[in-house]
């Protein structure tokens, strides 16, 4: 039997798979176009967690190789030190150096020194959650209720303006769980990430086509006053349905200007029994905080008018397969994910359960908040009305 020889990647290659990898190509394509497996791929990018390493680069101020081969010329045509510094336009004591800690004269050689100087410069720097316990522990119980390293990040900043040894980015926080020889953060906790997967992985567009109009009497998002598209005043909230298993389901409502939500319980998707559910909730807010509602084209809000009847909010439709036009919803329920897992029936929670759930994201700080929670925002819009 054939022993197999691993050949190592080289530098370019590796630089090619970054490059496929950041483009969204699958692993197996990736393995195809540089000639290696995809086992080789999988490992190059799975000890680095998905993220590409800074690539190395000599300093500016350091000898180079044809440098290091004039001095070896240099010894080798006997010229003393000062005379071959003069000839490089260098000090003399970086030319006796240099000659020191490679053998001296006698055994000096260009490309030895220079393949050293290499391997010597590199000096990973001890990663900051490593040097600072009480740090750490901020972090480590933020992840553990569920916080993103970057609203973990943007909190610590706010609470910390002035000191920046309490202060960490989401890039570290993302570096240290998906990097692991970095140590500073246990693998385990990534189960409390929203994507739970074990490396960074690559953005990639979606096309979305264009469908048929099927909502009767839709008052068009397009006819929603600019006040509501630039969130100058709240009251306008955005909603959805999320669906778990056994046809299961539970309705969002996301208020605009603070990001507030609120989860409601449904038996089903009926569309008179979504509209009086929904109304229920909405008319447990002050008058001055539901003045508009913005839905999607599901056959769930064909109880519409019933809704506005019973609660004076107009609803305003999105265009056809177009979430983004309710972004703040959209955002929001992918948050909610790490409460209602599509593969679990939702059905289960009762409304007080989910009025739980909702608690802990409206207690989450928001970047877009200027690292305020959307709790926070609300009572302040509530105490402004009072």
């Amino acid at each position: 039997m054939t022993k197999r020889i691993c050949v190592p990647l080289s530098q370019e290659t590796q630089n090619d798979i970054w490059t496929r990898y950041k483009q969204g190509q699958p692993h197996r394509d990736i393995g195809k176009a540089v000639g290696r497996g995809r086992s080789s791929v999988n490992a190059l990018l799975q000890v680095n967690g998905g993220i590409r390493p800074r690539e190395r680069c000599r300093s500016t101020t350091a000898l180079s190789l044809v440098e290091r081969e004039d001095i070896s010329r240099g010894l080798a045509a006997q010229m003393s030190i000062r005379a071959i510094a003069r000839q490089l336009d260098r000090s003399p004591s970086t030319i006796c150096r240099e000659i020191t800690r490679n053998g001296g004269s006698n055994e000096y050689r260009a490309t030895l020194a220079d393949s050293r100087a290499w391997v010597e410069a590199k000096r990973p720097k001890a990663c900051k959650l490593s040097s600072n316990s009480s740090l750490r522990d901020r972090v480590v119980e933020k992840l553990q209720m569920r916080w993103s390293p970057q609203q973990i990040a943007g909190w610590l900043k706010k609470m910390s303006p002035e000191n920046m040894l309490d202060c960490v980015s989401h890039e570290t926080i993302y570096k240290s769980l998906f990097i692991q020889a970095k140590g500073s953060l246990k693998k385990e906790l990534q189960q409390y990430l929203r994507s739970k997967k074990a490396m960074r992985g690559s953005r990639t567009s979606r096309v979305y086509e264009p469908a048929r109009n099927s909502m009767p009497d839709a008052i068009s998002i397009r006819e929603r006053p600019a006040s509501i598209e630039d969130r100058a005043v709240p009251g306008h909230w955005e909603g959805d349905l999320i669906h778990g298993a056994n046809q299961s389901q539970v309705a969002t409502l996301v208020e605009r200007q603070t990001r507030y939500l609120m989860l409601v319980k449904l038996d089903n998707k009926r569309a008179d029994e979504v509209a009086a559910a929904l109304a229920e909730q909405v008319l447990r807010l002050p008058k001055e905080l539901y003045a508009s509602l913005t839905w999607d084209r599901g056959v769930e809000m064909k109880g519409h008018k019933k809704f506005t009847l019973a609660t004076e909010v107009k609803v305003y439709f999105c265009d056809p397969r177009s979430p983004w036009q309710r972004g703040t919803n959209e955002n929001t329920n992918g948050l909610l994910r790490e409460y209602l897992s599509r593969k679990e029936d939702i059905s289960v929670y009762s409304q007080t359960e989910l009025d739980e759930i909702a608690r802990q994201l409206n207690e989450r700080p928001r970047k877009t908040l200027g690292y305020d929670t959307p709790a926070e925002r609300l009572h302040s819009c509530v105490a402004l009305i009072a």
